[in-house]
């Protein structure tokens, strides 16, 4: 996205699923009600991933084919006047040369690609199905096969309690147990005890959570409930939500697509997708474990997925920082749970988190960020000192570890690792080329951080000795200065002079201008 798609609100949205397999687009608005109403559907099969395993490199073809697909999408949004928000999913996240995929849709299209965790995919694929189904107080497992990766949560009362990702997808499965056109009663046999291996520890786990209702969203379970349709001599609908397949019903199909030894035969099969017959057996083979080692009797299809997900996340994110101006509900209980696991002193990082706000909002004409930016500067501030938790040496480090490695539902991983590099230069060494992870990131990526990085570390040595003697601060831009007026009670917060001048440097680097500190006691300013 760009900044400006980024930080106005907006009636049409246009989510983008960059798949493994294919690219998903839906354009659509949200009423106060929450309906969702659908303007536009487009879909490309694009192939993007196609290795056996890890899906370690997007080849040059596979690169322009998506490129190209999404200048048509984009073309298509701006004809509607849609903003659009990108969500990539395995393929992307697993290339080690994703940025030439994601840099080249960004030159031409203007869009920014969100690459996000397999965490976030499953919770915004439950979004999707609990706004397509009347599932909201049913405790309900939701499960999508993709190319790269299958998601399964389980949800009750609108929220995600559990969610798990698999590399196990039904491109990923054909390319490494089908590499031929020809498949055999082995192979089939193989692949089931790949699959049933990978996912048995996820399965217990589903198991012990329990559910009520189990949904399927993803077009594997909508091609086999064709099959379904066609096997009976049922009319296929335009639409298949809230569709039910019974176990024998989907066992008997996926028994129907691995007896076809041949795509031709495959093909033949009434029902069956012929765009689909190449890959359809890795995906039907996912649908059989999930059905035997979960114990499935009903299967309820959802038609909504991960790019309707997409939507009502947008909508709501928007209508938080609309509302309150600060970090989303959702985002805000993944800081909120950091904060609880590792013991955060809450006075102290709250404390320094409205300073940042306030630094941010008068410095605002200078860097000419928005809410997106806020939200990661707010983040940082709160996070910044958990790595306490491992040490209090080097903790700036050990923080920066803990937020790269932990689950943080809300954010995309370019989020995180954002927040991640803006809490590692809170305190200590600037950022620097030689840094790795600061060394990979675009010239926008590292100017943001420096900004941001450079406001929290004045915010944080205004609060060193975690007593919130600084009770304020406001800032003031000249073209040779920034000045930032600091209200303290009678008690002088000599040392957080000290800590907040040891650490302006920055700040006055990225903005090329002097820092004052001013300091107003009981009624007698004095500079510093």
């Amino acid at each position: 996205m760009t900044d400006e798609i980024q930080r106005q609100p907006t009636d049409l949205i246009a989510a983008v699923d960059v798949g493994t397999n294919s690219f998903h687009m839906v354009i659509a608005s949200v009423s106060t009600r929450g309906v969702l109403r659908v303007h536009v559907r487009d879909k490309e099969m694009v192939r993007l991933g196609a290795a056996a395993g890890d899906m370690k490199v997007i080849t040059a073809d596979a690169i322009e084919r998506g490129v190209e697909t999404m200048r048509r999408f984009a073309n298509t949004a701006e004809q509607h006047g849609a903003h659009v928000r990108a969500v990539a999913t395995s393929a992307v996240r697993e290339a080690l040369n994703r940025e030439d995929f994601t840099g080249r849709v960004k030159a031409v299209t203007g869009i920014d690609i969100e690459v996000i965790s397999g965490i976030e995919e499953g919770r915004l694929i439950y979004q999707g199905a609990l706004h397509a189904l009347p599932i909201l107080n049913t405790r309900t497992l939701v499960f999508d096969i993709g190319g790269g990766s299958t998601e399964t949560s389980i949800g009750v009362s609108g929220e995600p309690v559990f969610v798990h990702s698999a590399k196990i997808g039904h491109i990923r499965m054909t390319k490494r147990f089908f590499p031929t056109p020809t498949i055999t009663a082995e192979q089939v046999e193989e692949c089931r005890r790949a699959i049933r291996g990978d996912w048995a520890p996820a399965f217990q786990s589903i198991i012990e959570q329990g559910f009520e209702l189990a949904v399927g969203c993803s077009g594997t379970v909508m091609a086999v409930a064709a099959i379904i349709l066609a096997r009976a001599g049922k009319r296929i609908p335009e639409s298949m939500n809230g569709m039910r397949l019974t176990r024998v019903e989907i066992l008997e199909a996926v028994q129907a697509i691995t007896q076809a030894r041949t795509v031709e035969q495959r093909v033949a099969i009434p029902g069956m997708d012929a765009k689909r017959a190449d890959v359809i057996v890795g995906g039907a083979l996912i649908l059989e474990q999930i059905i035997l080692g979960l114990n499935i009797h009903e299967l309820t299809i959802s038609a909504y997925a991960l790019r309707e997900g997409i939507v009502y996340d947008t909508v709501q994110k928007q209508r938080d920082i609309d509302a309150h101006h600060h970090l989303s509900h959702l985002r805000y209980q993944s800081v909120d749970h950091l904060c609880d696991l590792y013991h955060v002193r809450r006075p102290h990082a709250e404390h320094v988190k409205q300073l940042c706000m306030r630094l941010f909002d008068d410095l605002q004409k200078l860097h000419r960020y928005g809410d997106r930016e806020r939200e990661l500067l707010e983040a940082a501030a709160l996070l910044h000192d958990i790595g306490y938790h491992i040490s209090g040496e080097e903790h700036h480090k050990h923080s920066d570890y803990i937020i790269r490695h932990s689950p943080m539902p809300g954010f995309t991983n370019d989020e995180a690792e954002m927040i991640a590099s803006i809490v590692r230069y809170h305190r200590k060494s600037h950022p620097k080329k030689k840094h790795v992870e600061f060394g990979q990131m675009s010239g926008q990526e590292q100017q943001m951080v420096c900004t941001l990085a450079g406001i929290l570390r004045i915010a944080e040595g205004l609060d060193r000795r975690h007593q919130q003697l600084v009770r304020s601060v406001r800032a003031v831009v000249s073209d040779r200065s920034i000045d930032i007026y600091l209200t303290a009670p009678s008690v002088h917060p000599d040392i957080e002079l000290w800590g907040a001048e040891r650490r302006k440097e920055l700040m006055e680097q990225t903005f090329g201008r002097g820092v004052r500190l001013l300091l107003h006691v009981a009624h007698s300013a004095t500079a510093k």
